[in-house]
């Protein structure tokens, strides 16, 4: 019996295996908080700050789920027991997996100013027609914020900046619509010269506006666009990055 429970004692007895259990609970846990978080804003079943709570839990339970993991990985150290060290190391590296799109949000929220309206021309902003009443009903505001805005949007975002094409307009439309749809945006109004979108984010279902004017120019055309979102103070730099990624393929497509 002394052998038995001295034997015991140097394997740890069940709190290897207990402490595995948690570990992997936890992480259940946080990948569930964190990845209902969207879904259940964007279905309406909680309000936004609600969402917010719950990612914050999720984050709170996976750095539970890695402090259990830290401590079962000395305690497997120990007691020479490789299958909760195992456990251990699958439980920190999946936890990491979990937080790094949250971790990168955080670092870009960090480094974009509060802004939530861009476009390429801050002079003379592409104005929202047929998505004027839309806008009317959001909390954000529907015309363009001002000089304030343009100067930290030039600061933060430099390389927004108009695309000048050497094709016909008739063409350059064709294409920009082609990639607002290749976009999945819902298009709101087309005109000669303008195209108005709806851009739905595809976790929580924040809805962003985008307009894409074209004007003649002697050799080609340029084509400004315009994506601001309804709600919230900062878009941590989506906008920026949607009419980039947007300008780059349509030059693309017009090659």
């Amino acid at each position: 019996m002394a052998k038995e429970r001295s034997a015991r004692s140097r394997s740890g007895g069940v709190w290897p295996t207990l402490l595995a259990w948690l570990s992997v609970i936890a992480l259940i846990a946080s990948a569930l908080l964190m990845a209902g978080a969207g879904p259940a804003y964007r279905w309406e079943l909680i309000s936004l700050g609600d969402a917010f709570n719950l990612m914050r839990n999720g984050v709170y339970a996976a750095t539970a789920a890695v402090a259990i993991s830290i401590l079962l990985l000395l305690i497997s150290a120990f007691t020479r027991r490789m299958g909760a060290g195992v456990a251990a190391i699958f439980v920190i590296v999946a936890t990491a997996a979990l937080l790094y799109m949250p971790w990168q949000q955080w670092q870009r929220a960090q480094q974009a100013p509060a802004i939530h309206d861009i476009t390429t021309d801050t002079q003379k902003p592409p104005a929202f027609v047929a998505l004027r009443d839309a806008r009317e009903a959001a909390p954000n505001a529907v015309d363009y914020p001002g000089e304030t805005t343009a100067r930290q949007q030039q600061m933060a975002y430099p390389n927004v900046q108009p695309l000048q094409v050497t094709a016909p307009k008739a063409t350059v439309l064709a294409a920009a619509q082609a990639e607002v749809e290749a976009s999945g945006w819902q298009i709101a109004a087309i005109t000669e010269n303008t195209i108005e979108a709806t851009a739905t984010t595809r976790w929580f279902g924040f809805e962003d506006d985008v307009i894409i004017r074209l004007t003649e120019q002697q050799n080609g055309v340029q084509v400004d666009m315009r994506s601001a979102s309804r709600l919230g103070t900062s878009d941590v730099g989506t906008n920026a990055l949607r009419i980039e990624t947007f300008l780059d393929n349509l030059a693309k497509r017009l090659e």
